[in-house]
């Protein structure tokens, strides 16, 4: 019935589509498509040359979205989710491409799908769900990506691009407002200091005073307000004809409600109805939700929290256990930051006409702070504040050649290093009735990661072209934990260290039928590195690290334009094994917190799908874009061994983040009004039913969704814009994010609902 209607819906797309283009009424001089040149691997390219499975947006088309962040970019690719998991502060992404993705707030889950800003790989899910001021392009490449982008990119990765200084002196100034009490403002400013050297200023501010959620324990109305800011200054110097040098700098500030947490606890949980899983407990804490789809409150946007902590002195690294009365405890502000700064120096040396050498450095950190009540009740069963810092550099040289003949190829190294430090106080009310345990925990960890890369292409005629590629790496990983993981075991330090290494190829073949048509094949492996775990509950966990993930993908596509260039379509079909697959796992346990958070290299699975992307220019007034995503995926084996030494098979369960359909229609229709442009836009992006969390808990599956964005534009000749815009205008309500804590309680995290906005932009000299 699925692969039905399917068919079906392809069907009738293609002949509507086909019949419109058709029409005797259009000439393609006025309605063919503009060309789209990408980076994907590291050169520019137009998008159908490349034999690759790659989404892009260009600036036009990024700013009509009125896109935020990454998030509200999600419907540019099939099988594609992005959501923010809600688990901390700045934006911690859950990025899942082809259902391979992670959603944690830890800093030792590197990234499986990467998002690389200005050719810099983001190394943490927090802070990754990069906001979308000044962007040039954005693209989506699908599959693992461990040629030439290499660090983690196995599920695929994020490739977004902002401007460059342009040299002329111009702005781009916009001030908009939305409900939930939201105004924002921000401007990029370019002028030339000399004829050599041009800059670049951007400035943003967006204070949300209201955020979506009420409190019905404290009375608080709009919980979740964020208030951002950033500046950046870019900087580039035309040294030579041949030498070009660029500066960039970047900082963002976030103060903010900590992200508000819904508890969503069923009959199974031990907060719903006490069935005997912490022994010596015997309270029955009764907060259980109404249905398996609402929460405990009944409503998704409203919540029960209330920020509480002991009230005596706070655990720390000479006394990382502390007991104190539950009526001691103290009421403390749900809030959080987090800041970040980034650097970089692109060199960019073309040494002949033929070869060009590129440098890049780039350093990016983050600070952040957060106190969360994560068990979403008025009582203090399980809250915890966790300042942390990041950082992270990188270094990549390049070398390119390109004479225009049968070889062409791009080769490198890579040389990476990151540290983290999280520190955290558990206050943890539930084991013992009438206690309050404070428990501390230390984790630092530092990365390093060095790569040779290499990838090249041979025109065997002018119709077929090979590509082999292939790259080298090495990681090691230390981390040091402190802290108190149990309360008979006591104190406990370690210093676990290991190192891991892997070869991952790329083989393709492309062939050119002619102009306008090209099949593609290719062979590519993923590698996720191994690691330890950052939350341990046990000396064990601590100590004992979780091996390497690899991907292998295998798919066959096709790069078309019709109808001179009024109709593009992009298809391919892919089978990937996923071998050593990593698994979080929330498990029951006898410490403190009353669970444990595992990984482990639990499964082997088989994905496979089809997808497609489309653009049409019906008219000169109206333009299309469209992709349809079919996703199958199965755990082979997905086993596990529980608290008492016996296996637990899985293997039956769906892949979280992984709906069998996802697709996109987006349509722009524009006209000449009054000496300028006017158009309307409307998109609907369709996300199938899907789990939110690994163990597939039924209260934390979403249904099917469907997001409605719409806009209303008119841009005057003068370089002023007046734009009336909405998102989520069907008020879909589904979870961003879910988390079973082992038998315990369940929480999730909302979608934003319906928001509308009117926005003013001024332009000149861009």
């Amino acid at each position: 019935m699925k692969k039905k209607v399917l068919t079906t819906a392809i069907a009738i797309a293609t002949s509507s589509l086909g019949a419109t283009l058709l029409s005797p009424q259009v000439t393609a001089q006025e309605v063919a498509l503009e060309e789209i040149v990408v980076t994907a691997r590291k050169q520019t390219e137009s998008l159908q040359d490349v034999g690759l499975a790659v989404s892009a947006m260009s600036q036009t088309e990024i700013e009509r979205t009125f896109a935020r962040d990454l998030m509200d970019l999600a419907s540019i690719s099939p099988n594609l989710i992005i959501d923010d998991t809600g688990q901390g502060p700045g934006g911690v992404a859950a990025i899942f491409i082809r259902g391979i993705g992670v959603a944690d707030v830890e800093k030792n889950f590197d990234p499986a799908v990467g998002v690389v800003a200005d050719g810099i790989f983001i190394g943490a899910n927090a802070g990754s769900l990069m906001r979308s001021i000044d962007l040039a392009s954005a693209e989506v490449l699908r599959g693992p990506q461990g040629t030439l982008f290499g660090r983690n990119t196995i599920g695929g990765l994020i490739n977004i691009t902002r401007t460059q200084p342009t040299g002329e002196l111009g702005a781009k100034v916009r001030a908009g407002i939305e409900n939930y009490d939201t105004y924002y403002l921000d401007g990029v400013f370019n002028f030339g200091l000399t004829d050599d050297l041009a800059g670049k200023v951007t400035l943003a501010k967006r204070d949300q005073s209201e955020g979506f959620y009420d409190n019905a324990t404290t009375g608080e109305k709009g919980r979740g307000a964020v208030d951002y800011e950033s500046y950046g200054l870019n900087l580039m110097w035309t040294a030579s004809e041949a030498l070009e040098l660029e500066f960039t700098y970047q900082e963002e500030s976030t103060d903010q409600d900590t992200p508000e947490l819904i508890n969503t606890a069923q009959d199974r949980h031990l907060f719903c109805n006490n069935t005997g899983q912490s022994p010596g407990n015997t309270v029955d804490y009764g907060y259980c939700s109404p249905s398996s789809t609402d929460p405990i409150s009944g409503d998704r946007y409203v919540t029960l929290n209330q920020g509480l902590r002991s009230g005596g002195p706070s655990a720390d690294r000479n006394n990382p256990l502390l007991f104190s009365l539950a009526a001691d405890a103290v009421p403390l502000p749900l809030e959080a930051s987090f800041d970040t700064k980034m650097y970089s120096v692109e060199a960019r040396w073309s040494a002949s006409d033929n070869y060009r050498v590129d440098y890049l450095f780039g350093h990016w950190e983050s600070d952040e702070t957060a106190f969360t009540n994560w068990d979403g009740t008025p009582e203090l069963l399980y809250s915890t504040t966790r300042p942390g810092s990041y950082e992270q550099d990188s270094h990549e040289l390049r070398l390119t050649y390109d004479a225009g003949e049968r070889l062409s190829f791009v080769g490198g190294v890579y040389y990476w290093e990151s540290s983290y430090i999280a520190e955290s106080n558990s206050w943890v009310g539930f084991p013992a009735p009438g206690l309050i345990i404070d428990i501390y925990q230390f984790t630092e960890q530092d990365t390093k990661s060095q790569a040779v890369f290499f990838e090249g292409d041979y025109a065997v005629t002018e119709a077929l072209t090979f590509t082999l590629g292939g790259r080298y790496t090495e990681d090691e990983k230390k981390t040091r934990q402190e802290g108190n993981v149990e309360t008979i075991s006591g104190n406990f330090t370690s210093n676990p260290e290991e190192e891991w290494s892997e070869f991952t190829p790329r083989v393709g073949a492309r062939y050119a039928f002619n102009d306008d048509l090209m099949a593609f094949f290719t062979y590519s492996k993923g590698y996720r590195s191994g690691g330890f775990n950052g939350r341990v509950n046990s000396v064990e966990e601590a100590r004992d690290p979780f091996e390497p993930e690899t991907v292998d993908n295998y798919e066959v596509g096709i790069k078309s334009e019709w109808l001179d260039n009024r109709l593009r379509i992009n298809a391919n079909i892919f089978y990937m094994e996923y071998e050593d697959k990593q698994e979080e796992l929330q498990l029951p346990d006898s410490s403190g917190t009353g669970q444990k958070t595992i990984v482990t290299n639990a499964s082997s699975a088989t994905i496979q799908g089809i997808e497609v992307d489309v653009q049409a220019s019906i008219s000169s007034n109206l333009s299309i874009r469209a992709n349809l995503g079919y996703l199958d995926t199965d755990y082979d084996e997905f086993q596990y061994a529980d608290i008492s030494g016996n296996t637990v098979d899985l293997s039956a369960l769906e892949f979280r983040r992984a709906p069998d359909l996802t697709g996109t229609l987006d349509a722009t229709y524009e006209w000449d009004m009054a000496g300028g442009n006017a158009w309307v836009r409307g998109s609907y992006h369709y996300i199938g039913e899907h789990f939110t969390n690994v163990t597939n808990s039924p209260e934390l599956e979403n249904s099917a969704q469907h997001l409605v964005d719409a806009s209303v534009n008119y841009a005057m000749s003068n370089g002023v814009q007046v734009s009336l815009f909405g998102r989520n205008l069907t008020d879909e309500d589904g979870y961003s994010h879910g988390y079973d804590v082992a038998g315990l309680w369940s929480y999730a995290a909302t979608r934003a609902p319906r928001t509308y906005g009117v926005e003013v932009m001024y332009n000149f000299g861009q």
